[in-house]
């Protein structure tokens, strides 16, 4: 999800409610304690030098049961951002407190704003030698090659 499209979405809702990928939801009582724009410079496995920009939400959860974050709040508050930080339409990432701090994407069904467990990957997978897709095998190659029969007592 996208800066543009979470604004189109807030502006649509009354309230605000972020769902965990185990179904749960975040407590409502929760902040959007930073909004801010991520760069990352790195080069890969394979040497290529590669750079990345997100626009990053920082979730909290805190006491304070009285207070919660309206959606027109929120869009202030990214208006905000883009305006002094020069945030762009980059694509949202959430950070959000389990055991350790959590990166997730975002996405929205219409009523609640979904955190999807975010994975690492090799970018080089050609010059690591990962193929990109596990061959298949054939069951009949697998068959054909076996030297046991059924019943033969080999396995």
């Amino acid at each position: 999800m996208t800066i543009n499209e979470i604004k189109v979405a807030l502006n649509k809702l009354e309230t605000i409610a972020f769902e965990l990928p185990n179904g749960k939801l975040v407590p409502n009582h929760f902040h959007v304690t930073e909004v801010g724009r991520v760069t990352k410079d790195f080069i890969d496995c394979g040497g290529t030098r590669r750079s990345e920009t997100v626009a990053n939400f920082q979730l909290w959860e805190a006491d304070d049961y009285d207070h919660r974050l309206h959606p027109e709040k929120l869009v202030d508050i990214i208006e905000l951002s883009q305006k002094v930080l020069g945030i762009d339409n980059e694509e949202i990432e959430v950070e959000y407190q389990g055991e350790t701090i959590g990166k997730y994407s975002l996405v929205f069904d219409g009523t609640n704003f979904k955190l999807l467990s975010k994975q690492t990957d090799c970018l080089a997978k050609s010059n690591c030698g990962i193929p990109t897709e596990k061959p298949k095998a054939q069951l009949i190659s697998i068959a054909e090659g076996n030297s046991c029969s059924p019943g033969s007592g080999c396995c």
